[in-house]
């Protein structure tokens, strides 16, 4: 795989490399929903984030809701399965946006990380880090890198055994040491994240 071979030329992360199976980036279906699953996510634990989806997809008998069928959906009954007002309000804005721009997930899979972001923000409750997840792991790009994931930033900081103090500069060393990694940062950021998870 090209993207093990560039990347194990970074010596430090080269380690994290050793024995593991490569990556594999899957291309998924279904944005809207995608983009619904990483709103939930956000500032939670892995394991909460699940549990907080199965009680979603349980309000559609189990299966994958349609756009519209959210849209449908009143907040309330969010709020009744662990959902926050703000997250409420983020999913429904998400699929009456995709509905009333008549979005396919072929349209977006066509377009560039840069048009995916100016899209996609403009959407209220979508930020920077939630177009990231979508461009990594739903349109599958590979040379994405998440500088403001927590996970990602601990994973540097401890593998490069950073000091600086500052937040702002080290953000940007932490940026330095990605730039390395191109084009396949995206990669990087599933070794970090499996290695700070112990897997």
């Amino acid at each position: 795989m090209e993207h093990v071979a560039h990347l194990s030329k970074d010596k430090r992360l080269g380690t994290l490399l050793e024995g593991r199976s490569p990556h594999v980036l899957a291309k998924r279906k279904k944005i809207y929903l995608q983009l619904c699953y990483s709103i939930l996510s956000q500032q939670l634990s892995t394991r909460v984030a699940q549990v907080l989806r199965a009680r979603f997809l349980a309000l559609y008998g189990g299966k994958e809701p349609t756009a519209q069928q959210i849209l449908d959906t009143p907040a309330a009954a969010f709020r009744a399965i662990g959902f926050s007002n703000a997250k409420a309000a983020y999913v429904h804005n998400v699929c009456r946006f995709f509905l009333e721009h008549g979005l396919t997930d072929a349209r977006i899979h066509r377009m560039t990380n840069e048009e995916v972001f100016a899209l996609l923000t403009q959407i209220k409750g979508v930020g920077k880090w939630t177009v990231e997840m979508i461009l990594m792991f739903t349109l599958g790009r590979e040379d994405i890198f998440s500088a403001g994931d927590l996970g990602l930033q601990q994973a540097v900081i401890k593998l490069y055994r950073l000091r600086e103090k500052d937040r702002k500069a080290l953000i940007e060393k932490i940026e330095k040491i990605a730039a390395r990694w191109s084009p396949y940062r995206t990669y990087a950021c599933l070794y970090l994240w499996g290695w700070k998870d112990g897997k």
